[in-house]
C-alpha cells in the first residue's frame, strides 16, 4: 500500500497546483487523485448524487492510504470551489455511508496551498484542521507556495518550505 495520495483540487489539471505537486512529488513517491477528472456534485441532503464519483474516490483513498494531502490553490482567500464541495461532501460519510467515514480514523491529513505570492491569509488553515479533528483525523500540517515574480518557477523560500513538508509526509 501506497502511504499517501495527493488530492489536487484545482480548476486547471495542469496549472500552477499541478506544478507544485509534481515538485513536491518529484521523487514519484505518491499517487495523485486529479478532481478536475472526477464528476462530483454538490451535497445533497437527499443523498441524490449518490451514484457520481465521490464515494468510489473516497473508498481508493480510504482503503489504499495512511495520509491524504489536499493541494489547493488559493482563490478569494480560501480552498478552491472544487475542493469546498469535495469536503462538504464529506458529510456523506457521516450520514449516508458512516461505516466507510468511521475508517478515517486515525489516518493522516496535511495540505498545500499555493499562489501568485507569499500572502497566505490567517485562518487559512482552519478548515482542514477542524476537519480532521472532527473526523478523527491526525492533522500534519501545511505549507504554501507561491512563485517567482514572472511566475516561472515555484519561488526558492517556497520550495524550501516543500523539501521540509516532503519530510513530514515521508516519516
Amino acid at each position: 500500500m501506497k502511504k499517501t495520495v495527493i488530492i489536487q483540487a484545482s480548476s486547471k489539471s495542469n496549472g500552477n497546483t499541478n506544478r507544485v505537486i509534481n515538485y513536491l512529488n518529484s521523487n514519484n513517491s505518491f499517487d495523485v487523485i486529479d478532481l478536475k477528472t472526477k464528476n462530483i456534485g454538490v451535497f445533497e441532503y437527499d443523498f441524490s448524487n449518490a451514484n457520481d464519483d465521490f464515494i468510489p474516490v473516497m473508498e481508493e483513498v480510504i482503503n489504499n492510504y495512511d495520509t491524504i494531502v489536499f493541494a489547493t490553490p488559493v482563490y478569494w482567500y480560501t480552498m478552491s470551489a472544487t475542493l469546498k464541495i469535495f469536503f462538504d461532501r464529506l458529510s456523506d460519510l457521516l450520514k449516508y455511508k458512516k461505516d466507510l467515514g468511521r475508517l478515517l480514523r486515525g489516518k493522516n491529513m496535511a495540505m498545500i496551498s499555493n499562489s501568485g505570492q507569499n500572502d497566505l491569509k490567517n485562518g487559512f488553515e482552519m478548515p482542514f484542521i477542524e476537519s480532521a479533528n472532527y473526523l478523527g483525523m491526525n492533522y500534519l500540517g501545511s505549507t504554501h507556495s507561491w512563485f517567482t515574480e514572472d511566475g516561472e518557477n515555484i519561488h526558492p523560500e517556497a520550495a524550501d518550505k516543500i523539501d521540509t513538508f516532503r519530510t513530514i509526509l515521508t516519516q
